[in-house]
């Protein structure tokens, strides 16, 4: 297959460049410094030229705090970027799948989220994911739409390597305990984002790795796979440390439309973490 993948460059987008060469995939991977998704005639262009079978859409706007003052930005990006993207799927007669967030919910659930879940997202940048997603739905038919949480990976910065760094420097580190949600490895996402290639089994699915924990049990994980139990982790609040995004105090993503439409379902983050230590 031909597959087109924006957002090529980062930590998911890397990964599924890589995973897709080498299931012999002929692969077409573009970075924003290689199109402005935002540029409409740009898109249709590079896009018409190579006549992918698949587009894969994992470019976003991800600076979550940044964009509630730069909102226009966000939306440029994550909806009418996404949306030109769509287009250019539609004339192409592509299939898409659009990679969305947890963000999309407001956070205020006491259970897992499924697919059909109202959405209410509280950043501008859920709301500017969300937007794009209205976007593929209203575009193309054949479309994907993978909402994700918490990605850590090999490559770019993530919380993961984060607290990995900070191992380094201090020995004692206060960490989020009431914000709940499921770490997702990028390397698992891209294996999830692979079965979906030669199927027909379009809509919206939640992808990340299975079971649940708050960002202080993450990283207390994440040193006691690492090793270094020396590291002090103090357990605080969200008011403590106030951001200008509002972060969702539960995502966690009940993985329905994987189970309905037999699909493998993506390991426990536990498992993922570990095997991101032993390759990193």
């Amino acid at each position: 297959m031909r597959i087109f993948v924006t957002g090529a460059s980062g930590q998911l987008g890397t990964d599924l460049v890589d995973l897709f060469k080498k299931n012999g995939h002929e692969v077409f991977g573009i970075s924003s410094k290689d199109l402005d998704i935002t540029d409409r005639k740009a898109v249709d262009c590079l896009i018409s030229e190579k006549n992918p079978d698949i587009i894969v859409h994992s470019a976003a706007y991800t600076k979550v705090d940044e964009a509630e003052q730069d909102r226009d930005k966000a939306y440029a990006v994550n909806a009418y970027g996404t949306r030109n993207i769509a287009m250019a799927a539609r004339t192409c007669n592509a299939k898409l799948i659009y990679i969305s967030t947890d963000y999309v919910f407001d956070g205020t659930s006491q259970v897992p989220y499924h697919e059909f879940s109202p959405t209410s997202p509280q950043s501008v940048y859920g709301k500017s994911k969300l937007a794009g997603e209205q976007f593929v739905r209203e575009w193309i038919p054949q479309h994907y739409i993978v909402r994700t949480s918490w990605l850590f990976g090999k490559h770019g910065s993530n919380f993961v390597k984060t607290m990995l760094k900070l191992a380094e420097e201090r020995t004692q580190l206060n960490v989020v305990h009431d914000q709940f949600g499921s770490p997702t490895y990028a390397a698992d996402l891209a294996e999830f984002v692979l079965q979906l290639l030669d199927k027909e089994l379009y809509g919206t699915y939640h992808a990340s790795n299975t079971g649940e924990c708050s960002w202080y049990e993450f990283s207390k994980e994440i040193f006691q796979q690492a090793g270094l139990q020396h590291v002090q982790v103090n357990p605080v609040s969200t008011s403590e440390f106030p951001r200008p995004a509002p972060r969702p105090s539960y995502s966690v993503m009940d993985h329905m439309a994987i189970r309905l439409n037999g699909l493998k379902d993506l390991r426990h983050w536990k498992e993922a973490l570990s095997a991101f230590l032993l390759d990193k």
